[in-house]
């Protein structure tokens, strides 16, 4: 028999344990505490998580997300999970002149993580949209990393000769200032000397965070490479900053091997040498495009996951696929729902469910293999077809 205990003591909200003698308490009082202590240890976590499909097809994958998502947690039994639908996207922006409503972001911190499918309408001017709903959350929210897994997934095939063993790389974009920043202006509009300006902005503090994250991600990894990319023979100020403070992080992390790549060229060592390329950091809107790149070289895009991170943890995560609205194949049912399950399985492995996220990307794999694929894919499957076979997957978990 246990000589001591940890006892749970309720002081002002917070919960103090202390460790005593089992024989200095009472009956009542070791029985209390052990049923105190049994709940504590069978609770199972509960998650809630923000549904915000968006426009498109974002509204039919999410749904095919949450679906999977909902079948392992019964599956499993070992954590709860419950989504809430919040309906901002062009359709609210039509009836209410705004694509979130005004008290957004306390609605988003009630929440320990978002689920986000696509925004974007053929009606509305992209810049609207964008900035209108994602935009006007990673900001203020501070999910200033964005992570990009990108590998050869199966059913998929990679188009490079170069890459005969697959792709497996790790991208890190800067989330929440330079090129995106929303710094400029137009003036004289509509006169033949009309100008805009566009300013990318940097900030020590940014640049400084966003490899410091990098360099942490590329440690984790079994290769510990970093590409840090620039284009600073060019960009004699921001790029020279960003440059600099890389040089500056990665003396804390000897174990990194890193480099520097002028985006440029990072475009032909992506396709002429992959396999030297394992984790990659770089501005906004320099893996925006490096990013879709990435995802189209491993296979296709209808595949790629993505995170936003604020990795202080101070404010919830948002999660969606990379691909867009596709309103050209929307309310057909042949969405690819892939995307969106891998970056379910992302937001997850963030709440701490690794194991759950592995076991629901193993299942998603074996759908894939097996051939049961969208069109987008070479395959005949509907979206309800593959959710249909990765909850068929997931029964077989038990």
């Amino acid at each position: 028999m246990l000589s001591f205990i940890h006892v749970m003591k309720i002081k002002d909200t917070n919960i103090i344990y202390s460790r005593c003698r089992v024989s200095d308490l009472t009956s009542s009082a070791r029985s209390l505490e052990s049923r105190i202590l049994y709940k504590m240890a069978s609770q199972k976590p509960t998650y809630r998580i923000a549904s915000i499909p968006g426009d498109g097809i974002g509204i039919e994958v999410v749904d095919a997300a949450i679906q999977v998502v909902e079948k392992l947690a019964k599956t499993l039994g070992t954590f709860n999970i419950d989504f809430t639908h919040i309906p901002w996207g062009t359709a609210y922006y039509k009836e209410h002149g705004r694509y979130v409503s005004e008290d957004c972001l306390d609605t988003l911190r009630k929440f320990d993580a978002g689920l986000f499918g696509a925004v974007g309408a053929p009606d509305v001017p992209d810049h609207i949209s964008l900035w209108g709903l994602l935009l006007a959350l990673r900001g203020p929210l501070q999910l200033y990393a964005n992570v990009r897994p990108v590998r050869t997934f199966p059913g998929t095939k990679c188009p490079l000769n170069t890459a005969t063993e697959g792709i497996d790389w790790m991208l890190v974009r800067e989330n929440s200032e330079g090129e995106y920043s929303g710094q400029g202006g137009r003036s004289h509009v509509g006169q033949p000397w009309e100008a805009a300006t566009e300013v990318a902005m940097f900030t020590r503090v940014g640049i400084e965070r966003i490899m410091r994250f990098a360099f942490e991600v590329a440690q984790s990894r079994p290769r510990k490479l970093l590409t840090v990319v620039t284009k600073s023979n060019s960009m004699r100020n921001g790029m020279v900053l960003w440059d600099q403070v890389a040089a500056e992080v990665a003396k804390d992390f000897p174990d990194v091997t890193w480099d520097k790549m002028l985006v440029d060229a990072m475009t032909v060592r992506m396709v002429a040498k992959p396999q030297s390329i394992d984790t990659i950091v770089g501005t906004n809107l320099h893996m925006d495009i490096l990013s879709d790149l990435a995802a189209a070289l491993a296979g296709s895009i209808g595949v790629a996951p993505s995170s936003n991170l604020d990795p202080t943890r101070k404010n919830p995560s948002i999660f969606e696929p990379v691909h867009g609205s596709a309103f050209d194949i929307t309310g057909k049912g042949v969405a690819n729902p892939v995307a969106t399950f891998w970056s379910a399985a992302e937001m997850l492995s963030w709440l701490g469910e690794k194991e759950a996220a592995k076991q629901l990307m193993d299942c998603v794999e074996k759908v894939c293999a097996a051939g049961i694929l969208t069109p987008d894919l070479g395959g005949t499957s509907n979206t309800q077809g593959v959710v249909d076979a990765v909850k068929k997957e997931i029964e077989r978990l038990v």
